[in-house]
């Protein structure tokens, strides 16, 4: 597939995606985003805020590339080991909700209640990630390969890296549609 055939279908999953959350919650009062089923359970709010910082740290390692002090450690840009951080992460961001996952550290949200519009500020930055995309064809084009937010050690290339965004958004909007419907039943 070519970048710009990437792109558009990046840039309508991301729309969906807004689309979907959007009308699924853009009618919750803010307790009602906050609400959680179970403790350990994250409210629809924590979902969001969860994709917000996510997202948000990919932005300093395109950054990086394009102003040349992103490195990509030579040992762990091995085509196989590429070829398998690729396939493995983004089995682990599926949007299949019977696997389980725990997140990393750098991207848990607040424990506590979420104050402001965090549905607004979600939409507002799905237009930034939108635009990151476009602006990113030309190292796309050439292979990029950045390293993981998370670690240094993983490394995949930067198309993936998108896919693996709009998967988890998917996987996390399955997630905050559950925890509403759970609302809903007890209503």
């Amino acid at each position: 597939m070519n970048p710009t055939t990437y792109q558009s279908r990046w840039l309508a999953v991301i729309d969906q995606t807004s689309k979907n959350f959007q009308q699924a919650f853009d009618g919750l009062s803010h307790e009602q985003l906050n609400w959680k089923p179970e403790p350990h359970t994250w409210s629809v709010a924590q979902n969001l805020e969860h994709l917000l910082i996510t997202n948000a740290s990919f932005f300093p390692v395109i950054e990086g590339i394009r102003a040349g002090t992103h490195k990509v450690p030579w040992l762990f840009s091995r085509s196989f080991l590429v070829k398998f951080n690729e396939k493995m992460i983004l089995n682990y961001v599926s949007p299949d909700r019977r696997k389980r996952s725990k997140t990393a550290p750098i991207w848990v949200p607040s424990q506590s209640e979420i104050e402001g519009d965090i549905l607004g500020i979600f939409l507002q930055e799905q237009e930034k990630l939108k635009e990151l995309i476009a602006a990113s064809q030309d190292l796309i084009v050439i292979g990029t390969l950045i390293t993981s937010p998370f670690s240094k050690f993983i490394v995949y290339h930067l198309e993936t890296a998108f896919d693996i965004m709009v998967t988890h958004e998917q996987r996390h909007f399955f997630q905050a549609k559950e925890v509403a419907d759970q609302l809903l039943q007890r209503a």
